[in-house]
């Protein structure tokens, strides 16, 4: 499926093919091709059809069908979907099933958008290489040997596959970028409180987004566009105007201040940092002026954000106790065991260990040592980045070390997959805008990715950016 949302759109419109004809194909497609990454966990067929059948209805009638006409849309499966089943990629919710949708959700099928399917995640959003879910692994597509990243490898896959024409994905500490990079596609994390978070299950509540993947820049920006905005359900979403992002990518990127953080190029593999030196150089000759800038407090990102990020997650997590919407042990015979064998027998290893941490960060005589500390680090880091763009217009880095590894290379070492994400942290520490555009690949045919940040909602410069690399870079 190497369809855009303008090429789908046209094709609709010129009676080439019909939305429920496209819808079939792309649902015929995206079961026969699954075996072999494992990337969605529920197909929606009857949903589906039915929004392919308004959408056909809307043509006839001579209306606009939306700005997401017929196009295959498949959702991460911690965003909940009325009537379709939403796991979180836990056995505590296998057989969960929501009644209502998430306010992205119903935005994209309000634009026409058809949902054709969930997909596979690591557990409640909690790792970097979608190894942890309770239904298996997800495999890159680009080298099924190899990790998609995580936690939302499943929504980079399918879009890598050519399963769906766009996706939707969550970002904590890189999980949409992380993906993106290693499958070799566009990955956005919007600013935080620029699209709702009404509707996605909590792992880590000031740190979580939702955000876009696409093959281009332009169809990710086409996607935030549709679903950012304030939303009456979301205290924490954003009044502030959303633009329209496509009609400012012109290409035309001269004379932006593009800044280099010295700090994001310590450590890298060289065929990752060979790769992000290239497009660099691709942005000077595009007319980019180049700076080096530093980010000081970099290096405490990675301990900040896991002090963070497992404290609100011990908190969030505590409401699966078997009393309401989870699965409850059949071992439980009193109140305390059912939630004690529950959570047990529920819960994988990676989400015991950071409620583990959480629970313990938050602890009498712990508060002030841990959390505390991390939130002062965290301002820090968002000082960084807003002293930084007094100076420049954007920053590009790399999005990670190094490409894929392969599944099972870090499993058993939880600190080497926590480095994984040293470079996409900060980003989401500070809660600014930023995404992943492919760069090149290695020597082994891996997918490098570019990362670039901006400021706050500005959200339309990245775009510029990264669509003005991509033209060029082909």
């Amino acid at each position: 499926m190497t369809h855009s949302i303008s090429s789908i759109r046209s094709g609709l419109l010129r009676k080439e093919f019909s939305a429920e004809e496209f819808t079939r194909l792309a649902l015929e497609h995206a079961e026969k091709e699954n075996p072999k990454t494992n990337a969605y966990l529920t197909f929606s067929a009857v949903r589906a059809m039915k929004a392919a059948e308004a959408v056909d209805k809307k043509i006839a009638a001579g209306e606009d069908p939306g700005a997401l006409a017929g196009v295959p849309v498949a959702v991460k499966d911690v965003i909940v979907t009325k009537g379709l089943r939403t796991t979180c990629g836990s056995r505590l919710l296998e057989h969960y099933v929501p009644p209502y949708d998430a306010t992205a959700v119903i935005r994209l099928e309000a634009a026409g958008g058809i949902l054709i399917g969930k997909t596979n995640c690591d557990e409640f959003a909690m790792g970097s290489s979608n190894e942890n879910s309770a239904y298996g692994p997800v495999r890159n597509p680009v080298a099924l040997d190899r990790v998609p990243g995580g936690s939302s490898g499943g929504s980079a896959a399918v879009v890598a596959q050519r399963t769906a024409v766009l996706s939707l994905g969550s970002d904590t500490g890189g999980s949409v970028r992380q993906p993106a990079s290693f499958c070799g596609v566009a990955g956005v994390t919007p600013t935080y409180g620029r699209v709702s978070r009404y509707g996605l299950t909590a792992f880590a509540s000031s740190l979580d987004h939702i955000g876009p993947f696409a093959r281009t820049t332009r169809d990710a920006a086409a996607l935030l566009q549709v679903i950012a905005g304030r939303d009456e359900m979301d205290a924490t979403s954003a009044a502030a105007p959303v633009p329209d992002y496509v009609s400012g990518l012109t290409g035309d990127v001269r004379g932006l201040k593009i800044g280099l953080p010295r700090e994001y190029f310590l450590g890298l593999e060289s065929a990752t940092g060979d790769r992000i030196h290239a497009a660099v150089e691709t942005l000077k000759k595009l007319g980019c002026e180049v700076r080096d800038i530093s980010l000081p407090h970099t290096q405490y990102a990675i301990a900040a954000y896991y002090i963070i990020a497992t404290a609100e997650a011990s908190a969030n997590l505590a409401r699966y106790d078997g009393v309401r919407y989870t699965t409850r042990s059949a071992a439980a015979g009193t109140l305390s065991e059912m939630y004690r064998e529950t959570r047990d027998e529920g819960f994988g290893a990676e989400c015991k260990r950071r409620i583990m941490l959480g629970t313990y960060v938050l602890s009498a005589g712990y508060y002030d040592a841990y959390y505390i500390k991390a939130q002062k680090v965290r301002a820090l880091i968002a000082r960084d980045y807003a002293e930084a763009f007094q100076s420049v217009d954007v920053i590009v880095a790399p999005v990670s070390p190094f490409p894929a590894f392969k599944i099972g290379e870090k499993v058993d070492d939880p600190v080497a997959m926590y480095l994984s994400d040293i470079y996409t942290i900060t980003g989401d520490l500070a809660g600014i805008p930023c995404m992943s555009v492919p760069c090149g690949v290695t020597p082994e045919g891996l997918p490098v990715g570019l990362q670039i940040l901006a400021r706050h909602f500005d959200e339309g410069t990245m775009f510029r950016v990264a669509d003005a690399f991509e033209r060029a870079a082909g």
